[in-house]
């Protein structure tokens, strides 16, 4: 039976060890491997025997929920609702609880406020707060005990129970509950207290922290998937769709393959196709990060959820609902967001047997303080703080929220980033090999100059160019086609597989084609003083067409695939990022080489097949080099599954863009370098989490341990320790790509397309 991938949603994880625990259980099941992600409260599960039924009953009996998730339709708004709903809950909890705890940690802590009954007052205080609003702590402790298991919330739970317990002994059974008995605050324990010693503002103002770090954690990570949640929420709601001639107005989720829509100016493009009418400007930035509209008319293939902010376009609808571009990218923003890094294995691993580790620690403490001679007060004291700040929570966060900000933003700008895996490569990375067209070039034949002959208009020549090429559907026709400012129609149009075309306009015959056909054909060479020119432009790649009408030479026209502006650019982002740059295309020698030097890369494979691609980069990695592939064809695929980073083109193959770890919507090869930047940024604020959590972690469980905080300090600590693990990752948010104005400054002032070939030119037949 083949492997299946299912997605889970569950619900009652409250840290970290929750999700582990979890992970543990379902990877304990024959044929199943999963990943448990708490920041997302999703389960990723590859199966080859189980069945849902059996991995949902596995997770209920750990004692959490999971589910299927809701159909995607009603997916954005209902996971929107759900997460605003707990973070709602958590804040009437939290100020409710506050409002109980500040009196209580007034009357405790200011000798000056403590009347004679003050104690009673705070206890009355205090359980409301230690009870309802400690009460998830509680709950889940409890959930977990039953199930012979232990959490963070069972450290929390004991922490906020013994000084509960603690304080109700000593107003009852001690001398706490006598008139007049006052108390002072001290940042450590102290061992001179007697038994009159209570802990009612720790049992308060420890539950009060942590609620406030898990309230400040859960609208972290709400922010911090808005990016996917603005994502689902792009598409269209509803479309126009063209029925024999009426136009009636459906639901988006209506639509089928086949469909024809119109779209006017300032609607969005229901769902991917192809324009069958109509021309216009498509803003593509919501998808692209691009801010310049996208000029398409009929034959253009468009997006779902771009804007139409031009003319009223007709569409063919070829994509709909989970095999459209926008569901893509949401999957493999999920499917990113959901994995975890080798880093963070770590982190899980640690967070597993952390728990019980602590709750040994601080009967370690308590009943090393007495052997020592220390007070009950003080061994206490050490107990509680122990089992307060080493709650693992900032561990199991590290990883989870700096991926959920970091791949939140690439898909912003249009940045796919596949999984966690990847970060760990773009930190190695070292070469990177750029296939040449469609991703060095812009992989689209354009009219690179005009040679007209003399006495001869540029304008007469292009015209004479376009009539006779109307009648062909070769790219290099429709380089002509789209240059040209008329278009005659041409009579007796006959084509000539691999050398041209002729035709008859306004009464005169026309040929097009390859210098020898027309020198051997019709007897028309190029004249001694152009040759020079047009062998440089067919040095440099380009296919150069001959133009003659009625015998007589009218000039010729040089095509080829135009370097994208950006690309020179991009190659000194990619030094500059200690990436040594290759060109890997299926020209000829000569044809590479001057490409590369125009963009500035001094090291080239040319002539190579798809399987010499795919030589390339074995025998790089041979040498010791890590290896990032850049490409767009299905030519490419190969190469870019075996690179140590793949990243694909967004404009190009499905077979591309599946074989790679990184897709770069735009297409723009700076954006390559704006996406491993981002990569490499978001792994650094990975490892910075995780070693402050860490950190924390190792340097406060032996002060506590030592007595040397008070609990209501270690509270706080470890509050704040998992805040600043969430805020650290949000400044992932800030991340700026190359900027508009900053490109276009560096980008090459040319006035016409520098001539490129393709790496397969087709044979001229126009």
């Amino acid at each position: 039976m083949s492997a299946v991938d299912v997605e889970l949603d569950i619900a009652g994880m409250t840290c970290a060890s929750c999700a582990t625990r979890i992970e543990r259980k379902l990877n304990k099941l024959p044929g199943v491997e999963a990943s448990v992600n708490y920041a997302t409260e999703k389960a990723r599960v590859r199966s080859s025997d189980a069945e849902v039924a059996e991995l949902i009953a596995t997770v209920e009996s750990a004692g959490y929920h999971a589910a299927l998730p809701a159909p995607p339709a009603g997916d954005s708004g209902d996971a929107g609702d759900s997460r605003h709903a707990d973070v709602a809950s958590l804040r009437r909890r939290l100020l409710i609880s506050a409002a109980f705890a500040v009196p209580v940690a007034a009357l405790s802590m200011v000798p000056a406020l403590q009347f004679i009954t003050w104690q009673w007052v705070a206890l009355a205080l205090t359980l409301p707060v230690a009870i309802w609003g400690a009460w998830p702590f509680h709950r889940a402790a409890a959930v977990n005990a039953r199930h012979g298991a232990a959490t963070m919330d069972t450290l929390i739970s004991l922490g906020v129970i013994a000084a509960l317990g603690w304080s109700l002994y000593a107003l009852f059974f001690g001398g706490a509950g006598a008139p007049g008995m006052t108390m002072t605050f001290t940042l450590i324990g102290a061992p001179q207290a007697g038994g009159h010693e209570i802990y009612l503002e720790v049992a308060a103002l420890v539950t009060v922290f942590i609620l406030a770090g898990r309230y400040a954690e859960a609208r972290a990570r709400k922010s911090s998937s808005e990016a996917l949640r603005a994502l689902l929420e792009l598409g269209a709601k509803d479309a126009v769709r063209l029925v024999d001639g009426v136009e009636h107005r459906v639901p988006v989720s209506q639509l089928a393959v086949g469909d024809v829509v119109v779209v006017r100016p300032g609607e969005k493009i229901p769902s991917d196709g192809l324009v069958i009418d109509g021309s216009s400007a498509i803003d593509a930035s919501m998808l692209t990060g691009e801010s310049i509209p996208v000029e398409v008319a009929a034959g253009a293939r468009v997006v779902g959820a771009t804007v139409n902010v031009g003319g009223r376009l007709v569409v063919e609808i070829t994509r709909v609902g989970a095999d459209t571009e926008l569901a893509r990218m949401r999957r493999l923003v999920e499917e990113a967001q959901t994995g975890k890094a080798r880093v963070q294995r770590l982190a899980d691993r640690v967070s597993a047997v952390f728990v019980p580790v602590v709750i040994a620690l601080a009967l370690t403490a308590f009943t090393g303080w007495l052997i020592a001679g220390g007070s009950l007060e003080l061994a206490f004291t050490a107990a509680v703080a122990t089992l307060i700040i080493a709650c693992p929570c900032a561990l199991g966060l590290a990883t989870p929220t700096a991926l959920l900000v970091g791949t939140g933003r690439g898909s912003q700008l249009g940045i796919l980033i596949r999984g966690p895996q990847v970060l760990e490569q773009t930190r190695r990375v070292d070469t990177v090999l750029l296939d040449k067209t469609g991703t060095v070039t812009t992989g689209k034949m354009t009219v690179a100059a005009v040679l007209p002959a003399p006495g001869v208009e540029h304008d007469d020549l292009l015209s004479a160019a376009a009539g006779v090429e109307s009648g062909s559907e070769h790219p290099v026709a429709r380089a002509i086609l789209s240059a040209a400012p008329a278009r005659p129609a041409a009579q007796s149009f006959a084509s000539h597989a691999g050398a041209g075309v002729q035709g008859v306009i306004d009464g005169a015959l026309v040929v097009a084609g390859r210098p020898p056909w027309l020198a051997q054909e019709w007897g028309i060479r190029l004249p001694p003083g152009v040759l020079p020119e047009v062998e440089e432009l067919a040095a440099a790649g380009a296919t150069v067409v001959t133009v003659a009408r009625d015998g007589e030479y009218l000039g010729a026209i040089a095509v080829a695939d135009a370097v994208k502006p950006t690309s020179g650019e991009a190659i000194e982002r990619f030094r500059a990022l200690g990436l040594r740059p290759v060109l890997l295309t299926g020209d000829s020698e000569g044809t590479a080489r001057h490409i590369a030097a125009s963009v500035g890369i001094d090291e080239v494979h040319a002539a190579v097949t798809p399987a010499g691609k795919l030589d390339v980069v074995r025998g790089l990695q041979e040498e010791g080099r890590v290896v990032a592939m850049v490409g767009d064809g299905v030519n490419d695929a190969a190469a870019l599954a075996a690179a140590d980073l793949g990243l694909a083109m967004g404009g190009g193959t499905d077979a591309a863009i599946a074989a790679s770890d990184i897709t770069v919507v735009s297409g723009d090869l700076l954006v390559v370098a704006d996406a491993i930047r981002l990569a490499r940024r978001t792994l650094g604020t990975i490892k910075g989490n995780l070693f402050w959590a860490f950190a924390y972690n190792v340097a406060a469980i032996p002060l506590a341990m030592l007595g040397l905080l008070n609990p209501l300090v270690a509270a706080a600590a470890m509050a704040l320790s998992s805040v600043f693990v969430v805020t650290n990752s949000l400044r992932l948010r800030s991340f700026r790509p190359v900027a508009a104005s900053e490109r276009n400054a560096n980008a090459p002032r040319t006035s016409i397309p520098q001539p490129v070939p393709s790496d397969s030119p087709p044979p001229l037949q126009a």
